[in-house]
């Protein structure tokens, strides 16, 4: 049977109204938005078993055609983690000691942080092609975080979650209990997900799909600072901003960290987004989708 969220994940009220619905691949979809908040997020969904399935059995099938890294995956991959590791010079983060990458994929990520900060680096992936792909290149990956700190206890100086949060039941708890046990108190948490406002994010294994304004208001209730956020389409798009992708900090608690700002108007926010986006795609094709990046 599947799983009904009674609860926004973010305020935690029980009002919603439905937001979208649809057939994506034989999986009926159906997301509601937050009439308190503003979060947009699926129910009923599978369950975390059946999530578990499909993540092994359908998953990468689905979207590539076939269970390891394809060529058209690995130059995404590339690409995007070129631009993670220039937005984090940008962001003047000159030093990185233990870097660790969950949902690591094949492992570029990793490859390009050790390669820019010489540091330590560890990646999670619970896909056994794409973990052993990155095994394969010399990484250490785990299928999962609890044998990481069976294995090596200290703490990490930066945890990046790449297109993994929208995957997540629980976004709140789990960035939560990452910044309880894994992060130092000087860490940075390097986060990206599809923008709701741009990207066609709803899925059967996307659970909750964010705003600017809603990812901002999970970090801090799950006890983070943002230090930046940007809008972007890279590396698919020059012109729509298809991704969000923010910089945080842990922070110590406070008496604002439960208040939840909403974000409004998010129907209209996504109606005209999707009006830019076709105008784009129309009048300029060639910087609405990267030629080398579109299949």
């Amino acid at each position: 049977m599947p799983e009904l969220v009674s609860r926004c994940p973010l305020c935690g009220q029980d009002q919603f109204t439905v937001f979208d619905q649809r057939d994506f691949r034989g999986f009926e979809v159906i997301n509601v938005l937050c009439s308190n908040c503003g979060l947009v997020f699926q129910t009923p969904r599978k369950t975390a078993s059946e999530l578990e399935d499909y993540y092994q059995d359908e998953y990468r099938i689905a979207y590539q055609g076939q269970e390891g890294p394809s060529e058209k995956d690995l130059r995404v991959q590339k690409a995007r983690a070129e631009n993670l590791v220039k937005f984090l010079n940008e962001m003047g983060i000159e030093k990185v000691d233990r870097h660790v990458d969950i949902g690591s994929s094949a492992g570029l990520l990793l490859e390009e942080v050790q390669g820019s900060f010489n540091c330590l680096v560890v990646g999670i992936e619970p896909g056994d092609a794409y973990r052993e792909y990155a095994q394969g290149r010399g990484l250490k990956v785990y299928e999962e975080l609890n044998q990481v700190n069976s294995a090596d206890g200290k703490m990490f100086d930066l945890v990046s979650m790449i297109h993994v949060l929208e995957h997540i039941p629980d976004p709140v708890d789990y960035l939560r209990a990452l910044r309880e046990r894994i992060l130092s108190k000087s860490a940075r948490l390097l986060v990206e997900v599809p923008n709701l406002f741009a990207h066609d994010c709803f899925e059967v294994a996307h659970l909750t799909s964010f705003s600017r304004e809603t990812l901002t208001q999970v970090l801090k209730k799950a006890g983070y600072r943002t230090i930046f956020v940007e809008r972007h389409g890279f590396p698919r798009s020059k012109l729509i901003p298809l991704y969000i992708t923010a910089l945080a900090e842990p922070f110590e608690a406070n008496s604002d960290q439960d208040k939840v700002y909403g974000e409004r108007l998010v129907s209209l926010k996504r109606r005209t987004g999707f009006l830019h986006r076709r105008v784009i795609e129309r009048l300029l094709p060639d910087y609405g989708w990267v030629p080398q990046y579109r299949s």
